[in-house]
């Protein structure tokens, strides 16, 4: 195992709007099916649920739409739209990714994806991008008993990978990851993708960054690849 610094061992990250430019196929998808049974819907409540669980999106969008909302039926064609988007050729890689995931696999840094979708849809992504062969472990939607931005799915990361949370950085886009990376103990980098961090997110304190290339110089500083100067 090769540590970073005193303090970081491994390396735990989401996957869509951090890895793959997929946030926007997804709400692209969602605007669509919406449309398609005369919905309208407000993007500003959609963005609450960028990074949450099936579950939690659905209580969010059914709550804030109110009860006649047919959130099971569009759910099936925000699906079918989305899957129909994945067929045509693999997600867009997010710019700077694979030169990062190339840095931390050179160096041996466990790696693990947190993402709150689904195994199955997981897989397909990252192996139609070719990017599952970097990561020791994936902890997928559904496999904890609470999902972000609960911590249990970087908690259950960490001990996968053999690791303290606190000796991992966690590299998140959404708030609802940044929230639970927090909580989990991990030092939190975000690089956002759809949605600016909100002034109760920034009170956080946590790292925020433009691109994936900014994180890869953190690493690089921290691995002493590079000085901090330079």
């Amino acid at each position: 195992m090769t540590v970073l610094d005193e303090s970081l061992a491994g390396v735990l990250c989401d996957m869509d709007g951090l890895l793959l430019d997929s946030e926007r196929l997804a709400r692209d998808a969602f605007v669509k099916a919406c449309r398609e049974f005369g919905w309208e819907p407000d993007l500003q409540v959609y963005q609450l649920c960028i990074g949450s669980t099936v579950e939690k999106t659905e209580a969010l969008l059914s709550s804030a739409f109110g009860p006649k909302f047919p959130y099971k039926a569009i759910e099936v064609r925000w699906s079918e739209h989305y899957h129909a988007r994945l067929r045509e050729g693999p997600v867009p890689v997010k710019t700077g990714a694979l030169d990062l995931l190339e840095f931390l696999k050179g160096r041996m840094v466990p790696l693990a994806l947190v993402t709150s979708t689904p195994r199955g849809t997981a897989l397909n992504k990252l192996e139609r991008t070719g990017l599952l062969c970097y990561f020791d472990q994936l902890v997928c939607g559904g496999e904890t008993d609470l999902g972000k931005p609960d911590p249990d799915p970087y908690l259950a990361a960490a001990r996968r990978l053999g690791l303290e949370p606190e000796r991992c950085w966690a590299l998140e886009d959404s708030a609802n990851g940044v929230w639970a990376a927090h909580a989990a103990g991990c030092t939190v980098i975000q690089v956002p993708d759809l949605v600016a961090p909100t002034a109760e997110l920034l009170t956080l304190g946590h790292t925020i960054v433009e691109s994936l290339h900014d994180v890869l110089r953190l690493l690089e500083v921290a691995s002493g690849t590079v000085s901090p100067e330079m």
